[in-house]
Formats: structure tokens, sequence, C-alpha cells
């Protein structure tokens, strides 16, 4: 399994890979932001759920599910 860092970096490159403005680049970057800052899945999980907007945070969500899952 990756680490913290190693999801951080996944997640900032698809952050630069979206749109500007677009909410997949806004959770992208709240998912590297995240991962970046915490010790580990668990933590980062819990931070993300109180994320907000509603649409960022449920596409945050989603994208950090599917890197931490790999």
């Amino acid at each position: 399994m990756r680490d913290n860092l190693d999801l951080a970096a996944s997640a900032q490159q698809l952050a630069d890979a979206a749109p500007t403005g677009s909410i997949d680049r806004a959770a992208a970057s709240s998912v590297a932001i995240t991962l970046a800052t915490t010790r580990d899945i668990s933590q980062a999980r819990e931070t993300l759920d109180g994320l907000s907007p509603e649409d960022v945070r449920k596409a945050a969500v989603e994208l950090f599910e599917r890197l931490s899952a790999g």
C-alpha cells in the first residue's frame, strides 16, 4: 500500500490536469493537501469528511476512495 505522500502526489497530478475552477480540480487539490498534511489514511478520511462545500466534499471523498483502494 502506498503512503499518504505517494497518494498526495497522485492527487496533485490529477488536480494539475483538471480544468481551472472545476469541482474536479478543487476536489483533487483538497485530497492532495489533506493527504500531505495528515499522518495516515484514516486521519485523512476523517479530515475530508469535514470539507465544504458539499459538492467538493463528495467529489473529494470519491477520489480519495479510488486512490486509497489502489
